[in-house]
């Protein structure tokens, strides 16, 4: 799949940091019991390549991505576990390098006109505008939907199940990130049926 592909199969990637790795799997299931299967496990934890790897083998029907790609390095080890894409905080020569050499489809994130400008000139029409509400939000998303109409977003970053519907709205919007699908709380108490509602409830955004 390409990343435009990705985006498009739901408009909903939930961000997840995996803190105990028993949950990784569980957690997969619940998400694609509800609809969402684009999953962006980040490597935030310890837990990171071990969890993306456990979700590969045991939940096939996941579209499985990495996030908090930094390193150029860290691009074969997620290849290698399972991944399938990339999603990064920005966009570096050496993160360019690191995609192209590992085949991996990359999501980079930008913040500013000129690093959507400077993205589309390294060929990536498909950016994360990140983070989305700090950076301006609808706003700011509307405002470059004029000047640079051919670049579609995925923000991430303070985005709620109460706002993810007026960022999905944007034309230039194609998905949205966030956390919300995924409370702490609920991973730690193993309510897994609360997960699918929430999954559930962001499969049926548009």
């Amino acid at each position: 799949m390409n990343m435009l592909e990705i985006m498009r199969t739901s408009p909903v990637i939930p961000v997840i940091a995996i803190d105990d790795l028993a949950h990784a799997v569980p957690l997969a299931r619940a998400l694609v019991a509800g609809g969402i299967r684009v999953l962006e496990v980040t490597l935030r934890t310890q837990h990171g390549l071990s969890a993306i790897r456990a979700i590969a083998e045991q939940v096939p029907e996941a579209i499985l991505g990495v996030g908090t790609l930094t390193r150029s390095e860290d691009f074969a080890a997620a290849r290698d576990a399972g991944a399938i894409f990339g999603v990064s905080p920005g966009l570096t020569k050496e993160l360019i390098q690191g995609s192209l050499a590992s085949g991996l489809p990359l999501l980079p994130g930008v913040m500013t006109p000129s690093e959507v400008m400077a993205a589309r000139e390294a060929g990536f029409h498909q950016l994360k505008l990140f983070p989305a509400v700090p950076a301006g939000g609808v706003g700011m998303l509307n405002a470059i939907a004029g000047p640079l109409p051919d670049v579609l977003f995925c923000p991430t970053g303070g985005i709620s199940q109460e706002t993810a519907a007026q960022f999905l709205a944007c034309k230039n919007v194609a998905c949205v990130g966030g956390s919300w699908l995924t409370p702490k709380d609920a991973l730690a108490a193993g309510d897994w049926d609360r997960v699918t509602a929430l999954a559930k409830a962001a499969a049926g955004l548009k």
